[in-house]
């Protein structure tokens, strides 16, 4: 049972991971190449992309999905794609995906004159399931080696922490005060029937050996 349990909470921490990494904003430093829009058709990646562009109530297996090229300082390559979230998950509330466009257009820049851009975004890149992270916000920066501290994130966490301390905290102690005196009173009561049922056995025992002159006192 000991392994079950913490396979259990590997595996739930493992989750949480995984939902956080993928949803908290996260920011690249990169040079645009290229904007343009390419025809999409969903599958089972559907649910790794948004819905269609707030207002439009365009649906279906396939849509136009706006995509910004990138490439980053050591040269590999960086695509985002450029949906608005609207109100659904995760809570970005980005209504602004064509204007995001226009401000990534102007950004683009060649190799001998780069101008060097920070992407934030939400989202992985996986070639296997044809997923790309969905770029929330572009503006220009100094340079390739420009730093930022993930404030957000850090708040964020901190107080997802201190929710989770006093969320269990008060486990505790829901169970010290309820839990623990049913369980306590529960296992007394127990071992009162286990006593009266061992009483009886012993009863019925010297009962059956009088009667069968085994019982020699």
């Amino acid at each position: 049972m000991r392994y079950v349990k913490w396979t259990l909470i590997l595996g739930w921490l493992l989750a949480v991971f995984a939902v956080l990494h993928y949803t908290l904003p996260q920011r690249d430093i990169v040079r645009i190449v290229n904007t343009e829009i390419r025809r999409m058709d969903f599958g089972t990646n559907s649910i790794f992309w948004a819905g269609g562009d707030t207002g439009s109530g365009e649906a279906g297996v396939n849509r136009d999905i706006r995509f910004i090229e990138a490439v980053n300082p050591d040269g590999s390559p960086q695509v985002y794609r450029n949906e608005d979230t609207g109100w659904g998950w995760p809570p970005y509330f980005k209504l602004d995906s064509s204007d995001l466009q226009a401000q990534a257009a102007d950004l683009i820049s060649t190799r001998d004159a780069p101008v060097w851009v920070a992407v934030t975004h939400y989202g992985w890149r996986s070639q296997l399931l044809t997923t790309f992270p969905n770029a929330v916000k572009v503006r220009q920066v100094s340079g390739p080696d420009a730093s930022f501290v993930p404030w957000f994130n850090i708040v964020f966490l901190v107080v997802l922490a201190l929710i989770v301390a006093i969320l269990w905290r008060t486990w505790l102690n829901f169970r010290r005060r309820r839990i623990d005196p049913l369980v306590e009173d529960a296992s007394e009561t127990w071992d009162q029937v286990e006593l009266r049922a061992a009483d009886k056995r012993r009863i019925w025992r010297r009962w059956v050996d009088r009667w069968t002159g085994r019982d020699k006192g």
